[in-house]
């Protein structure tokens, strides 16, 4: 599996993306859905890679700076053709490696509160993350976890 940095113009990509953010909607109320459309994850302070084998796009995932010593990992999603593969966990040790990289002391996290989202909180828990409170501009939701790692 290749790893590359995305400039989010490729069909597969817009694809994924989109498929993304129908599942965010289909789980979450529109109030609580944080996930970012194409032009979010074109922002400056994003850095957006997509996952392949071989010409077949496997899943993506963003970092977002929040500051020069933390991150805040985006937009994570396999396509659902490569699902249990392992492509999550590639895509999570490669934004933790860049963050590290990058001298972040600390790596956090939103995401759903609801049985959909329990597979990633679990992966999350398994590389180390760990609840915690509101960070960045968030705000309270009942539909929202708070998840972080320090580096």
């Amino acid at each position: 599996m290749e790893i590359k940095r995305d400039d989010l113009t490729g069909p597969e990509v817009q694809a994924l993306i989109g498929e993304h953010l129908q599942g965010m909607f289909e789980h979450s109320p529109p109030e609580s859905v944080h996930a970012l459309d194409l032009d979010g994850l074109r922002k400056p302070e994003i850095t957006f890679w997509s996952a392949w084998e071989g010409d077949r796009l496997a899943g993506c995932g963003a970092l977002k700076e929040l500051d020069p010593e933390h991150g805040e990992v985006k937009s994570m999603r396999t396509s659902s053709a490569f699902l249990r593969r392992g492509v999550a966990s590639r895509m999570l040790e490669h934004i933790i490696g860049e963050a590290k990289r990058r001298g972040y002391r600390r790596l956090s996290l939103e995401t759903g509160s609801m049985e959909a989202f329990v597979p990633a909180r679990n992966l999350y828990a398994r590389f180390g993350f760990e609840y915690c409170g509101l960070f960045a501009d968030y705000a309270e939701d009942p539909n929202s976890v708070f998840m972080t790692k320090e580096l």
